[in-house]
């Protein structure tokens, strides 16, 4: 929201306090003042890296820093992500990489490094815990918190802790993070990204739902383009139209959408800042240089991609309970296609051999620019890949899987591999 100079606060430069009226820091001259109502009372929060992996590349290579940076594949792969630079002529993260080229042809194109992007996810990441423990990772570059009862730690509000810790990232880490600040999960979302990058909205209960009122109802969490489709059908293309509606009424409509639809619309969201709840799902995807659609084009990238969900997967000690296929054809129509284990597997050989019976029902003739594989459902590894009673070979494999690891962890990823993959080619890029 808006700030307000009626209400005291504070410079999100020098972090001194900012009397209410000001516009411009009386100690150091910045127009960077935070200033709201409800700004001493409001705990959770939603931070947000800006334009995280071209940021870091910025970071690493100045040369850089006033060029259109994308993060993606090659010229048949996808936007990552692109600096702010790049958005300025239109590049948007997920759109083709030939699109992005067509709309910024100066564009620096940096292939994805993930094991970097990922070490300094941790390093910010360890820097919210110094703030709470109540942290919620999302992905590797965003972050639900909540700072209630944190006063006395920091000697500080939730607002200015948050500040500082902005300004502490940027100084130690050397990228930009940007603060939603509000009552509920769902608006401190909507907060962080109202003025990227650099920003800190807040967004209090009591403007809450005039705030809400003109908005369109893709703001709401859930809320994408199919369902916004059914509901401009309706005649519903704001979030204030929903707010006169009955929730009875919008539940005969949506269903259990309909309940969430009645609540966000008037900002009511009790969901809690899970502690240490991580992400969802580990997967791997890689976009071919051209179509494919014979077996033998696509098995052998479903294997390495498998192998690199496991690697993942092991090094986080965890494993997933359902294996998740994904394939987009040539005119970007996607196909998900999943099947739930018996147990938790963090295996490759078992990841791999579920994928393929998956893979096998959807070649048709039809042309693929993508395959993925990927397990969601992920539990710690205590109780993945038992015995198996039916399958007699598993053990063998997994043993034979298990020498692999230990070759690949003393001489590298390349040191050895299985015959789908073997003197296979680069078929295509992981982004």
């Amino acid at each position: 929201m808006a700030t307000h100079p009626t209400y005291p606060g504070f410079c999100r430069d020098c972090l001194a306090p900012a009397a209410a009226g000001r516009t411009r820091c009386s100690k150091c001259g910045s127009p960077r003042l935070l200033h709201h109502q409800e700004l001493d009372r409001l705990t959770i929060a939603h931070i947000d890296c800006d334009a995280f992996y071209a940021s870091v590349e910025k970071r690493d290579n100045p040369d850089l820093a006033d060029k259109p940076v994308i993060i993606g594949g090659g010229k048949r792969g996808v936007v990552s992500t692109a600096c702010y630079v790049a958005r300025i002529h239109g590049v948007k993260s997920a759109m083709p990489m030939f699109k992005a080229l067509d709309l910024c042809p100066n564009a620096v194109v940096i292939k994805p490094d993930m094991e970097k992007y990922v070490r300094v996810g941790r390093q910010i990441r360890s820097m919210m815990h110094d703030l709470t423990p109540l942290v919620q990772p999302l992905s590797i570059d965003e972050a639900f918190l909540d700072l209630a009862g944190t006063e006395r730690l920091h000697h500080a509000t939730p607002a200015l802790t948050l500040a500082r810790f902005a300004l502490r990232v940027q100084q130690e880490v050397g990228i930009t993070v940007s603060v939603g600040l509000s009552y509920c999960k769902f608006l401190a979302k909507v907060a962080s990204d109202m003025n990227k990058p650099r920003g800190f909205s807040v967004i209090g209960e009591a403007e809450a739902v005039e705030f809400l009122k003109p908005k369109p109802v893709t703001l709401i969490w859930g809320v994408g383009k199919a369902f916004a489709s059914t509901l401009e059908r309706d005649g519903i293309v704001t979030i204030g139209q929903l707010q006169v509606m009955e929730e009875g009424d919008l539940m005969r409509r949506y269903g259990i959408m309909g309940k969430r639809l009645f609540n966000l619309a008037r900002g009511m969201d009790e969901r809690k800042v899970h502690l240490n709840d991580e992400a969802k799902s580990v997967s791997a995807e890689t976009t071919f240089f051209e179509d494919y659609s014979r077996p033998e084009d696509l098995i052998s990238p479903l294997r390495a991609l498998s192998e690199q969900v496991s690697h993942r997967l092991k090094k986080a000690a965890i494993a997933g309970h359902t294996v998740v296929l994904k394939l987009k054809t040539a005119d970007f129509k996607s196909r998900t296609r999943n099947r739930r284990l018996d147990a938790p597997s963090q295996l490759a050989d078992r990841i791999f051999r579920e994928g393929l019976s998956l893979l096998e029902k959807e070649i048709d003739g039809t042309r693929y620019r993508l395959i993925g594989i990927g397990v969601t459902d992920l539990s710690d590894a205590g109780q993945a890949d038992p015995p198996s009673l039916i399958d007699e070979g598993a053990g063998k494999r997994a043993a034979a899987e298990a020498a692999m690891d230990a070759l690949r962890n003393k001489f590298g990823t390349k040191s050895i591999e299985t015959g789908y993959t073997f003197g296979k080619g680069k078929r295509g890029h992981a982004p």
